[in-house]
């Protein structure tokens, strides 16, 4: 009985670690519905030198941190081609805060200036994301979206002023130079998603 629970956990495993997306992979399609009751796929933003997908919610103490610099984030690089779209995989049974209505709500009150989406879908499973806030950036080649950089937005969450490396904004500068990101993972550091 051993034996075949632990050849049930390896397959699982397995399958998992097969459903996320690495660095150099294309990053996988979505089509959730945004705050504005809008659906938002990333294929519309095939115009776009790069996406930012930021894999956040409205309770997690780390995701509250970071929404004043997700905010500076999409001000700054959207301009430049990097536009940032906010996506939500908690259940609300589990934080009633992460409620759709608290999405809208949470979102005007911060000033969200990009789409915040509900995933109901399981998105964050194919893009590997387990955290919030967890990120992905995307550079744009050959027609679809490459993931060029995974994990945090930089290595001080409890103190902006303090932030020593910022991981992403160099991502997004070493892109715009033609350089390799480097480096293109780092950990991800927040609260566990807590799916539907």
């Amino acid at each position: 009985m051993k034996n075949i629970l632990s050849v049930i956990v390896i397959m699982c495993i397995s399958l998992v670690s097969q459903a996320q997306t690495k660095i150099g992979e294309q990053a996988p399609n979505f089509t959730l519905k945004n705050i504005d009751g809008k659906i938002v796929s990333l294929t519309d933003y095939k115009s776009q030198k790069g996406v930012i997908i930021v894999f956040t919610c409205n309770h997690c103490p780390y995701s509250k941190l970071y929404e004043d610099r997700i905010v500076s984030l999409n001000t700054k690089y959207e301009k430049e081609g990097f536009p940032l779209i906010a996506i939500n995989s908690n259940n609300p049974k589990d934080y009633e805060e992460d409620s759709y209505e608290n999405m809208i709500i949470r979102a005007k009150d911060k000033g969200f200036t990009f789409p915040y989406l509900v995933d109901d879908k399981g998105i964050y499973k194919k893009y590997g994301a387990s955290k919030t806030p967890h990120v992905y950036l995307l550079e744009k080649k050959n027609n679809s979206f490459e993931v060029v950089y995974i994990g945090a937005i930089d290595d001080n969450a409890r103190a902006p002023k303090e932030v020593k490396e910022k991981y992403l904004e160099n991502a997004i500068q070493a892109i715009k130079k033609g350089d390799k990101v480097n480096p293109s993972v780092t950990k991800a550091i927040g609260c566990s998603i807590k799916p539907y």
